[in-house]
Formats: structure tokens, sequence, C-alpha cells
């Protein structure tokens, strides 16, 4: 098992680059979301008549 996450001698390399793109991944499904949050509340505060 600790050859498996060795990878070799590049396993901060490999496990690095899994932890980056898994953060990229969770922020390319999360900030879309929050996008549409924040355009249904402001659609919500136009619809009616207040500015807060």
């Amino acid at each position: 098992m600790n050859e498996f996450f060795a990878m070799g001698g590049y396993g901060a390399y490999v496990w690095t680059s899994y932890l980056v793109a898994s953060i990229v991944v969770a922020w390319n499904v999360w900030a879309p979301l929050q996008a549409r949050r924040a355009a249904l509340r402001a659609a919500a505060r136009r619809a009616r008549g207040t500015r807060t």
C-alpha cells in the first residue's frame, strides 16, 4: 500500500495534483450555484420593488 501512495517517489506531486484538481472541480460546481442564488435573490428584490 505504501508503494501505491509513494508512486515511485513522485507521490507528493501526484497527490498534490489530485488535490488541486479536486479543489478546482469543487469550485467549478460551487461558484455557479452561488452566482445563481445571488441572481435569484436580486430578481426577487426587483420583483418586490425594493433595493436593499
